[in-house]
């Protein structure tokens, strides 16, 4: 969409904002998938298929739902794109398709959720508090024993039955720093101990920190020290 000269000229558009400011179609599928959202039942499936993969009956069990009105709205999540099917003999299973798309939408849920608690409960409620930072600590243990396994944000929701958002916001407020920024930090930490105090190859400390291949850990390694590995090792051997 190219620049037009406005009748009323206020100068308060920012510059750029008719240039990137996408078609009407685009807003279609934005419309279509709010129009999708706008019955909470299915909002409830959609949600728990973020989290999981079952079958018809057990998604009725969980929600105290007939299998036909489950069956509905899977259907409909399905045709939209939002959810995945696969068949395993008989049993059909369901779960939320592997998209950004899917992504940012069960993010919004959630921090919309999130956002729609009071504000005393939220601040105010210490036990509420107190058991995010119990999870927090939990989390932050089990990653730092698991170091050559990258979890992402969503597994450690699952894992440690904890909201995304509320995971990433006390986990920088405990430790100062998102969970990827702290825990490349960390594996840098215990590479430059391994560097210093074991004969580990390069390669070998690379694994044991976490990281796939040399070429990778070499360049954390030196985003965070401003040094290579073996420049490190040569200077505090």
């Amino acid at each position: 969409m190219g620049n037009k000269i406005l009748p009323h000229d206020h100068g308060h558009l920012p510059k750029g904002v008719q240039i990137s400011m996408p078609k009407g179609e685009t807003f279609e599928i934005v419309s279509d998938i709010f129009k999708m959202m706008s019955d909470s039942t299915r909002i409830q499936v959609f949600w728990l298929l973020c989290h999981c993969e079952e079958c018809v009956v057990n998604i009725s069990a969980l929600l105290d739902m007939s299998s036909p009105a489950v069956s509905h709205h899977l259907k409909l999540l399905k045709t939209s794109g939002l959810i995945v099917s696969r068949r395993e003999g008989k049993e059909v299973y369901y779960t939320a398709a592997k998209t950004q798309r899917t992504q940012v939408l069960h993010e919004m849920i959630e921090r919309i959720v999130e956002v729609a608690c009071p504000a005393e409960e939220s601040f105010e409620d210490s036990g509420n508090y107190n058991s995010n930072v119990q999870a927090v600590n939990e989390i932050h243990d089990f990653l730092i024993s698991n170091m050559k396994t990258r979890y992402s944000i969503e597994e450690l929701s699952v894992k440690f039955h904890i909201n995304q958002t509320t995971l990433k916001t006390t986990f920088k407020t405990v430790f100062g720093k998102p969970i990827a920024a702290y825990m490349k930090d960390y594996r840098i930490k215990q590479a430059k101990a391994l560097l210093s105090h074991s004969d580990k190859t390069v390669a070998e400390v690379a694994c044991e920190v976490g990281y796939e291949n040399q070429s990778k850990f070499t360049q954390a390694f030196k985003d965070v020290t401003g040094r290579l590995p073996k420049d490190y090792r040569k200077g505090n051997s």
